[in-house]
């Protein structure tokens, strides 16, 4: 999932490549498992894999310390701490929200902010993964899970370069590895499941590419091809291994753009059963209601996300602003325009949101007063927009709307 590098093809491609280490990059196999599949999980990994899909980051971490405590040799245990401190700082940081990747160009332009401490650990523990890994495969090239690790910490390493350091070319070069190095574990154990999800994912990607797109793909031997990718995701998802959980978060994702929303719904609920803790899940089912035109269910289901989260106790540091914006789109398409003014004002409310979040809250909420005719209300949401930044696209459409009130194309 790794993204961009050359010119504009080149860009747009590594996007895609982004996505792949996204979706695909959370969990990596245990020690000693077979060339088929990982082993059952001891008590404590499979503890921290129980919190890590809860999005109880801080609990996945703590169990992942002592896990690497026990066992500081091995490259499998650095990279199940290294994706909990990767992805609590990711889910931090609001990159997370599938909204980000579904676009046709799976392209990222925003920047992350991450703690300077965060990243410091992480490319430690990535250069460590990968130095352990890279012994063992230096010593027997066909080791199996010593491939597998590596293309893990390789596939971590490029999404980094690619959403933190916007590094597209070194992002690129480490995704493509990933990439190869579970291919090579298919090779050598076709029935090791696992290592189809990141294999899957970048087929999907690369396939998905318009015709001039994959031909500068081809050019760095990163062909694709959307069924076989979707493919590969199924078998990886009914397999049950240790990525079973991530490679239906591909397929939700990739069913959803490609409008089989059935299927999509299909995963998305039976992952929420699995994990009612998980914020992003409950909000997946809401996301892809509204993309399938079922606006109706689609607003119960961000109004349910959103009550829920306000408890307190359900969910673990919910960003409650993502349900609030999309509920005010729903709301919007429905032509409640009181409704959805009054959706977008709460997305300021949400601790996490961030300056972009608001910036589109209250431009869409302006613009809802103006289909109201409350233009008082409006001219005070289009002055905070440009209060904010007043060199930003958002400011930009505020003072067109300042000049002539909004109204609804």
């Amino acid at each position: 999932m790794i993204s961009h590098g050359f010119p504009f093809a080149g860009r747009h491609f590594l996007a895609g490549v982004l996505v792949c280490s996204l979706v695909a990059a959370a969990v990596a196999p245990l020690r000693g498992a077979s060339p088929t599949g990982p082993p059952a999980q001891d008590a404590l990994t499979r503890s921290g894999f129980e919190h890590y899909y809860d999005l109880d980051y801080d609990g996945a971490v703590s169990d992942f310390e002592r896990v690497l405590k026990a066992h500081p040799d091995d490259p499998f245990a650095v990279n199940h701490l290294l994706s909990a401190v990767f992805y609590r700082e990711l889910y931090r940081a609001g990159a997370l929200d599938t909204g980000l990747y579904s676009s046709n160009s799976f392209l990222v332009k925003k920047k992350f902010p991450f703690d300077p401490k965060v990243s410091a650990e992480v490319n430690e523990l990535t250069d460590r993964a990968l130095l352990l890994s890279g012994q063992r495969v230096a010593k027997d090239p066909q080791d199996v899970q010593a491939l597998y690790a590596r293309g893990l910490s390789r596939a971590l390493r490029a999404e980094y370069l690619a959403l933190v350091d916007k590094a597209w070319l070194a992002a690129l070069r480490n995704a493509i590895g990933a990439r190869r190095d579970h291919e090579d574990v298919l090779r050598l154990a076709p029935d090791y499941a696992d290592a189809k999800t990141i294999v899957g994912v970048h087929n999907y990607v690369a396939g998905s590419l318009p015709w001039a797109l994959k031909a500068a793909a081809s050019l760095v031997a990163l062909n694709g091809n959307k069924q076989k990718g979707i493919q590969y995701l199924y078998d990886a998802a009914n397999a049950g291994g240790e990525t079973s959980v991530d490679a239906r978060v591909a397929l939700a994702l990739f069913l959803r753009r490609e409008q089989r929303f059935e299927e999509a719904l299909t995963l998305v609920r039976g992952l929420t059963a699995s994990h009612p803790r998980n914020y992003l899940f409950a909000l997946e089912e809401a996301n892809v209601l509204k993309d399938a035109g079922r606006g109706p269910q689609s607003a119960a289901a961000y109004r349910r996300v959103l009550a829920l989260g306000r408890q307190g106790n359900v969910y673990y540091h919910p960003h409650l602003e993502l349900a609030a914006f999309g509920l005010g789109e729903v709301l919007r398409g429905q032509r409640d325009f009181a409704g959805a003014a009054e959706a977008y004002e709460s997305v300021r409310e949400s601790p996490t949101a961030d300056s972009d979040q608001v910036e589109k809250a209250n431009l869409a909420a302006g613009e809802m007063y103006d289909l109201l005719n409350q233009r008082e209300l409006a001219v005070k949401k289009y002055q905070a927009v440009i209060t904010a930044n007043a060199s930003s696209p958002g400011a930009e459409a505020a003072r067109r709307y300042l000049k002539e009130p909004y109204r609804n194309p």
